[in-house]
């Protein structure tokens, strides 16, 4: 099982990884899953604009883009966070920014773990789960 950040930001390091790895690993055993190798990658706005375009066609900004390369119930994946899109939704939604990057960052284990967001109660289910995986965080 391994759970690996990657900066491509400069000065910039997750000071919370190892809470952030044990609640990651927590969403996929709940999920009756197990970790093979995720890979969250922390970057700019650009490179999340350019992976969206190019894999997804998608012409917009994201905060976060999840690539599952799962094989049966063994998960593994990359899940790439703009940074700055982050802070700025921190911002926008009335949080800090360690809170707002957790909750995203757990959003894309989910979304690893199968979870959807497509429809309104697809969102409202996982907007639930990150409340409750965030606030196992902070009980840590």
């Amino acid at each position: 099982m391994r759970i690996s950040f990657h900066y491509d930001i400069e000065r910039f390091r997750l000071r919370d990884s190892r809470i952030i790895k044990k609640i990651g690993s927590r969403i996929v055993s709940d999920a009756g899953m197990k970790t093979g190798i995720v890979d969250v990658i922390i970057t700019s706005d650009e490179k999340v604009y350019e992976i969206n375009s190019e894999f997804l066609g998608h012409d917009y900004y994201t905060d976060i883009i999840t690539f599952n390369y799962n094989r049966g119930s063994i998960l593994n994946g990359e899940i790439y966070i703009s940074e700055p899109r982050v802070r700025e939704n921190a911002g926008k939604f009335n949080t800090d920014f360690k809170t707002e990057m957790r909750r995203v960052i757990f959003h894309g284990f989910l979304h690893l773990c199968g979870y959807d967001d497509s429809t309104a109660g697809e969102k409202k289910k996982m907007s639930e789960m990150e409340e409750l995986y965030l606030d196992l965080s902070y009980a840590e």
